[in-house]
Formats: C-alpha cells, structure tokens, sequence
C-alpha cells in the first residue's frame, strides 16, 4: 500500500540511533501546533481554489497523522492501523441507516450519537453533557460557534437574530463602563461572543468571515503600499486614509 511507504520513511527519521535529530525530539505536544498549521493550509488551499496544493497541503496533514501515530506506537499506545480502524468504526456506528438498520434513522441521528458517544467515554451520562467535548484547541471564533450550536440543540438560544443583535449594544456599554484592564478583556470577550451569536443567527460562518475580512484588508494595505512606494510609513494618518478610500473605490 502507498501508505506504508509513509509509515516506513516516518519509522526511520524516528529511529534514535539513525534518524533525523528533529524528528526523534518531537513529542505529541510539540507536534500539535504543526497539526493545526498544517489543517489552515488545507483550508487556504481550498479557498484558492488550488487543487495542486490542496493535494501537497493534505500530503502535510496526513504526514502529521502518521507522524502522531508512530510516536504513540513507540509509547506502546496506539498505532496507525488502530487510529484508521477507530475512524471506520465510528463512520459505520454513526450512519446506521447506510450501515446498519436502515430503519434507524437519518443524518439527524448523528448528534444524537455522538452525545452518547460522549456519555459512554465520560462513564456518567451527566458529565456528557450538551457542551462535553468541543474541542479547546478550537480556533476561539469557531468554538464560540460550535458552543452556541450545542446550547441551541437543547433548546438555549434566542428565537432570532434580534435577540443577540441588541445584546450586542449591551455588551458595547459594558466595554466603556470597564474601569479595569481585566474588566475589559472579560467585556470584549463578551462582545466577540454575542457577535458570533449574531452572526450565527444570520446564517453567516463567523469564522469564513473573519477570514475573508483578513484577506481583503490584506489586499487593500498592499495596494495603498503600492501607490505609496516608501514614503508610505512616513504619511500622515489623513494621507493614508486617502489612500484607503482611493484603493477600496478601486
């Protein structure tokens, strides 16, 4: 199989004695930000709409896939065999009506099991609760949404958009009223969570959003830069933001 090669070349920079001195220093936890990096590639690749490296940046991923398996097999945990063994069964478990009963139910079941999947991994039924689970690691924007999802399948949300569009304004107040640095950093987070509430509410993928602002800030920046030249630093704040409007209405 193609894969074993991957696995064989992953057994060999991991080797103590013969392989590569970075490779063999790596632990789970130093891996991780790699893991993440790697994953946003992926996501970047798609949104360029390049299928070439889409391929390279899931040749990255997949690399860290292996890369997290062979140190857990050296630690006489798991290997890669068990991880790709784990995801096939919960594949077949959480599609019964492909796979199992087709009477059991459609895509709608797949929370549902998942909630239970939860339940059984924390041993009491209480301690998986709605929110169990969501990730830490979770970029905060798309945590705060998936946070807000969970609560909303149990029946806490508001019934439309007004609702998180006035707490908005709340949450707005309470950012000037802040007396302290950390009364500030505890309100704007508030802010930023009714915002993605908001957001949600409108259909709209905070996340995708931002991300998209990010980039056509980034273009805009760039083009002011360019009309610029190097006097660009040295322009007052009224020059630049005749550049912005000069660039944008382009």
């Amino acid at each position: 199989m193609v894969i074993e090669r991957l696995t064989t070349i992953m057994a060999h920079l991991r080797d103590p004695d013969h392989g590569c001195e970075w490779d063999v220093a790596q632990t789970f936890t130093t891996i991780a930000p790699y893991t993440i990096e790697e994953a946003y590639e992926v996501a970047d690749a798609i949104a360029r709409n390049d299928p070439d490296d889409l391929k390279d940046e899931l040749g990255d991923l997949l690399l860290q896939v292996v890369f997290h398996s062979r140190i857990a097999e050296e630690a006489g945990l798991f290997d890669l065999s068990d991880v790709v063994a784990a995801i096939s069964d919960k594949m077949e478990r959480r599609h019964p009506h492909i796979f199992g009963d087709a009477a059991a139910g459609g895509h709608h079941f797949w929370e549902q099991i998942k909630a239970q999947e939860r339940s059984a991994k924390s041993g009491d039924a209480q301690a998986g609760g709605a929110l169990a689970g969501v990730a830490l690691g979770l970029p905060a924007l798309l945590r705060a949404e998936k946070l807000q999802r969970r609560a909303a399948r149990v029946g806490f949300d508001w019934p439309d958009a007004a609702g998180p569009r006035a707490k908005i304004d709340e949450e707005l107040a309470e950012v000037d009223a802040a007396t302290t640095h950390a009364d500030r950093v505890e309100e704007v987070g508030d802010l930023l969570f009714s915002v993605v509430n908001w957001a949600r509410h409108l259909g709209v993928a905070p996340e995708d959003a931002l991300r998209a602002a990010n980039v056509k800030f980034e273009a805009r920046f760039a083009g002011m830069e360019a009309i610029a030249g190097d006097t660009f630093a040295a322009l007052s704040l009224g020059d630049k933001e005749a550049l912005w409007s000069k660039v944008k209405s382009a």
